[in-house]
């Protein structure tokens, strides 16, 4: 309704960062969730970092991304981008997220430690990560996390699942 040049550019602005959001989302959704290439292929860690800076640009939390940039299983590189989701969700409130990578492209250890106010491990999360469910099936609220144990089991890592002192500490290692 106010045509002024202000409010216009204010428009234009909002609408930027929008589609910006939009697409950070959609690129770090289609590595993390989609397919992501063929059979056997490799995602680039650098690539994967840049994706989740951008996909938690707009949270309250502060990213430290620490792994040295390697090609490593894609299946690997989507679980480890699914333990920043989880590792998200573990502080509503806001607070840090570091990841980290020990091993090589072959073997990698994966942690991702969460720390913030009132940290929490999601609701059910080591049995859904393990693939089971009490009621026999998984909800909307569930299914990012039996997601992420598919991957696990796929890749052939396990997931563990820590809260210590103020931290919710996820690692991914080989079986």
């Amino acid at each position: 309704e106010d045509d002024s040049a202000e409010t216009r550019e204010m428009a234009l602005d909002l609408i930027r960062k929008s589609a910006r959001q939009a697409s950070a989302r959609l690129q770090f959704a289609r590595i993390a969730f989609g397919a992501a290439g063929s059979a056997g292929s490799t995602v680039d860690t650098g690539y994967a970092q840049q994706l989740t800076e951008q996909f938690v640009a707009d949270e309250k939390v502060k990213l430290s991304w620490n792994t040295p940039r390697l090609y490593v299983e894609k299946n690997r590189v989507k679980l480890l981008m699914n333990l920043v989701v989880i590792a998200l969700s573990s502080i509503p409130i806001g607070g840090t997220i570091e990841v980290r990578m020990e091993g090589d492209a072959e073997n990698p250890v994966f942690h991702v430690d969460a720390r913030g106010p009132k940290p929490r491990i999601p609701p059910h999360l080591i049995d859904l990560l393990q693939g089971k469910s009490e009621s026999g099936a998984v909800d909307a609220h569930g299914f990012q996390l039996f997601y992420t144990g598919e991957i696990a089991r796929a890749s052939g890592m396990k997931v563990d699942v820590s809260l210590e002192d103020g931290l919710v500490r996820l690692v991914a290692s080989p079986k």
